[in-house]
């Protein structure tokens, strides 16, 4: 119905124009909105008050000309002018409840507002290190891309979700030393763990099974792998922690021409045992990617020579000291970057330049990456590359993902006592946490409150609106049970006789949720349908326990059960969305 005013109220501005009312040049803005007080109609426009001065002629007597412009329309049954310009709009009782009927009927188009139009969108989210089990600030982002997807999907995007996964660079190797020395040890070997290693039990679970699929294999001494190794020292300070960063890699180095070809194999167990880690919990999380791409891909293939050499050919490139870099501070960054060391060896920016350059090649028309917080500096640099290589910087999205801090406590991934996702999700239950994600906008900081995730009251979100669902399922099956009958079409005739007055509050819930999916999908903030659906759950817990439902009255009964299956129909789809279970018993 607010489209329809929309489009009345476009068809009286164009009359105004051609009766020199107002003039040609006069900006379009005009507006709708649902009234809060019955007593002012159901929907209320500004544009007399917007047109006054335009039309040089007072907000009321403009509001009658429009009045009198607007088109007939036989759902509009009164309007009215109030204070200093308003325009009410009272419709009739079809339209007041068509919500409720199209949300019977068809409620997944219903709620699937055409927003996108067809775009293709790369939505590139989660990408965690395959280093070690995901944490729960993974798990905010996993959420917020999953949730991201199944709304612009259901919005008329065409939408590929895509985990990028980082096995190349320094991390995978620390991860194949880590699972080597910990091999070592399960070969009986007595070795010291590098103080910049990863310490977690996974990776001394991980060189265990390396031990029990390949024997000895890859067996060296651990002699032999430290000697000419500088000393790992103990202590804190930046000269100390240089001194800790150069054994490592020292010992990345050894341990690469002790086992040559090798190498690779310890370092593909550890990044695919962690992988399929990883993909194990993002699936119990109801977390899903269409694909999966490899950054050791970029450099095999030749896509980061590519990316570069297009760089150079638009001239944005130029060497100095020895190194290649992108005049990226041309374009919006803070400075220069390089792309290639002066070692000859290319940096994780060139890869993320030639991934980028990739995503735009395969014909993506948006393309939207879900960060950790703490790379907030890093938008500046990838847009003006993306710039600068394709003149489509204005296609690249970034939606920053803030900390997560638990009410048991806090997580550090280098300590090894970090708290994972999986525990999480055991602690707080699948649903809960996903929700809880999600109640919250990805830019403001989230305190995971567990006690309430695990509780099974009204202050638990989740809880209450899997309840209001659960209610509803449990009265339609009561109705067999009791030999009492439902007709839909007879219910939908009866909303209007309903003596109860908030049933019209919850038919404004209902017509709302399609401009609430419109908006949460246009903005790119999923959480924006929990406190619709919270508000729409509210209502409906407050109506169910003022009026019986299950009651003899033919006429009460099926508009009351019409009702509620509308609202039980909106809030499945919406946790739907959300990725979270509607379940019919509580």
């Amino acid at each position: 119905m607010k489209e329809t005013l929309l489009s009345l109220l476009e068809t009286t501005f164009d009359n105004l124009i051609s009766k020199g009312i107002i003039p040609d040049t006069t900006p379009r803005r005009i507006q709708v909105d649902r009234t809060k007080d019955k007593s002012h109609g159901d929907f209320a426009s500004n544009l007399a008050m917007v047109l006054a001065k335009p039309a040089a002629q007072k907000p009321r007597d403009l509001a009658q000309l429009i009045i009198e412009n607007l088109p007939a329309n036989q759902t509009i049954t009164k309007t009215e002018i109030a204070g200093p310009g308003f325009i009410n709009f009272f419709i009739n009782d079809r339209a007041r409840y068509a919500a409720v009927a199209q949300a019977l009927n068809d409620v997944n188009g219903f709620s699937s507002p055409n927003v996108g139009g067809g775009e293709k969108v790369l939505l590139e989210y989660v990408s965690a290190n395959p280093t070690g089990p995901m944490h729960v600030g993974h798990g905010r982002g996993a959420a917020y891309g999953s949730a991201l997807a199944n709304l612009l999907s259901a919005t008329g995007y065409e939408v590929q979700r895509e985990y990028y996964v980082n096995d190349a660079g320094r991390q995978a190797d620390v991860l194949a030393v880590s699972v080597y020395m910990r091999y070592l040890e399960a070969c009986g070997e007595s070795i010291r763990i590098p103080s910049r290693a990863y310490p977690g039990e996974y990776v001394q679970t991980c060189g265990e099974a390396l031990f029990k699929q390949a024997g000895k294999n890859y067996f060296h001494t651990y002699a032999s792998v430290i000697d000419g190794v500088p000393e790992d020292p103990e202590g804190e300070g930046d000269e100390i922690k240089m001194a800790k960063e150069r054994h490592l890699d020292a010992l990345i180095d050894r341990v690469q021409s002790l086992l040559g070809d090798d190498y690779r194999t310890v370092q593909d167990f550890g990044l695919d045992t962690q992988m399929a880690s990883i993909k194990a919990t993002l699936n119990a999380f109801n977390v899903h990617f269409d694909h999966w791409f490899s950054e050791r891909s970029l450099a095999t293939s030749g896509a980061i020579d590519k990316a570069v050499n297009r760089l150079k050919q638009r001239g944005h490139v130029y060497e100095k000291d020895g190194a290649t870099w992108l005049r990226t501070s041309d374009l919006g960054d803070e400075k220069d970057r390089v792309l290639i060391r002066d070692n000859g060896l290319h940096t994780y920016f060139a890869a993320d330049v030639a991934y980028h350059l990739n995503k735009l090649d395969r014909g993506f028309e948006n393309l939207i990456d879900v960060w950790g917080a703490d790379h907030h500096g890093y938008i500046a640099r990838v847009r003006a590359a993306i710039e600068a290589l394709t003149g489509k910087g204005d296609l690249f999205h970034v939606a920053l993902i803030q900390f997560v801090t638990l009410s048991s406590g806090r997580m550090g991934k280098r300590s090894g006592n970090f708290v994972t996702l999986s525990q999480l999700i055991d602690e707080a239950g699948n649903d809960a946490t996903r929700f809880f994600y999600l109640t919250r906008s990805p830019e403001q900081h989230l305190e995971f409150d567990i006690d309430l995730a695990r509780s099974q009251t009204a202050d638990n979100p989740v809880f209450y609106l899997q309840y209001a669902h659960a209610r509803v399922c449990s009265m339609i099956r009561e109705l067999g049970e009791r030999n009492l009958s439902y007709n839909q079409e007879a219910g939908l005739a009866a909303l209007a006789q309903l003596p109860e007055s908030n049933i019209e509050d919850l038919a404004k819930r209902l017509a709302a949720w399609p401009e609430s999916v419109a908006n949460a999908a246009r903005n790119r903030a999923p959480h924006q349908l929990t406190y619709t659906l919270r508000d729409l759950a509210q209502d409906f817990h407050t109506w169910y326990n003022s009026n019986k439902v299950l009651v003899d009255d033919d006429t009460l009964r099926n508009g009351r059960m019409a009702m509620a299956i509308a609202v039980k129909n909106v809030i499945a789809n919406g946790l739907r969305l959300l990725g979270v279970n509607a379940p019919e018993k509580m």
